[in-house]
């Protein structure tokens, strides 16, 4: 993911992309071809930069974002945020106290299929996700819910407009020793229920989301950017189809963290949005260890 968040923001105006970092010296030739720096070490790069993207593996988000936060860098971390509640509350609190940006790298909120149809929902009653991709082994270091489910998870809390009150869930183990396939039905404190499924060994890749309440129906390709909407009219059920593609979500989340560091204004996506995020992954991934401690 950091060649592409390095390749969006060197397109970015008002952006001068100052290093790559990475413990691989191969990525020198994307510094190269991006015209910046690289270094194998992000300490070399503290006092010398304005704001940072963080995607390295989950498991280093906590150290490596504390460093930057504490020299005064913004920062935007791919999701999760960190791999515990008490880590993101530390980042948390040090960027508020600071008072830098810290945007959770949720990018799926930017998918323009996804925001047209947020726009169009008032109270969802019933939300359906399946995100299904195949094995790699980059991002193995963590279970399927904190790699694929997060995405879904953050998207059925954005829609819902309420709070998980219950959280219900079961997985199974296949080609990891982590969870590679998961279910999920979160009850919301608003009556809104979701039904998350994630898989990362399936053959053919998957992002769909299926939206219900009162009188109309959405289902969403987020990875083709269409829509298909489903109503009832005199008596007739009447479908409508809107196609959003062209969009790039990676591109405009470069642009809301650079708004958000020139103009001094919140970022949507917060540390916040990410803790919640990262709070209701946590409780699936929990839960599903229980289930299965009860049956291996």
């Amino acid at each position: 993911m950091g060649r592409y968040h390095a390749q969006k923001l060197a397109r970015q105006s008002g952006v001068e992309l100052a290093a790559l970092v990475d413990r691989d010296g191969a990525r020198a030739a994307l510094a190269r071809e991006l015209g910046c720096a690289f270094f194998a070490d992000h300490r070399e790069i503290l006092g010398k930069v304005d704001a940072a993207v963080i995607a390295v593996p989950t498991d280093r988000h906590y150290a490596i974002a504390r460093e930057f936060l504490s020299h005064g860098v913004h920062l935007m971390i791919e999701k999760p945020i960190a791999t515990t509640l008490a880590e993101a509350d530390e980042l948390i609190e040090l960027a508020e106290k600071k008072r830098l940006v810290l945007q959770s790298g949720h990018v799926e909120r930017y998918n323009r299929a996804f925001r047209a149809l947020h726009a169009r929902m008032d109270r969802a009653v019933f939300i359906e996700a399946e995100r299904l991709a195949g094995f790699k082994q980059r991002g193995a270091e963590v279970d399927v819910v904190l790699d694929l489910m997060i995405h879904d998870l953050d998207l059925a809390c954005t829609l819902a407009r309420s709070e998980p009150a219950a959280v219900s869930a079961c997985g199974f183990r296949v080609l990891t020793k982590e969870i590679d396939i998961a279910n999920a039905r979160i009850e919301f404190g608003n009556g809104c229920v979701a039904n998350l499924s994630a898989s990362r060994v399936s053959q053919a890749p998957v992002r769909k989301l299926r939206v219900f309440q009162g009188a109309l129906y959405v289902s969403a390709d987020l990875q083709a950017g269409k829509l298909r909407y489903v109503r009832q009219n005199a008596g007739a059920i009447e479908e409508t189809e809107e196609t959003h593609e062209g969009g790039d979500a990676l591109a405009e989340q470069a642009s809301a963290f650079v708004s958000a560091i020139e103009t001094g204004s919140s970022v949507e996506i917060d540390g916040r949005e990410g803790r919640r995020a990262l709070e209701l992954a946590l409780t699936v991934g929990r839960l599903v260890r229980e289930r299965l401690s009860r049956f291996e």
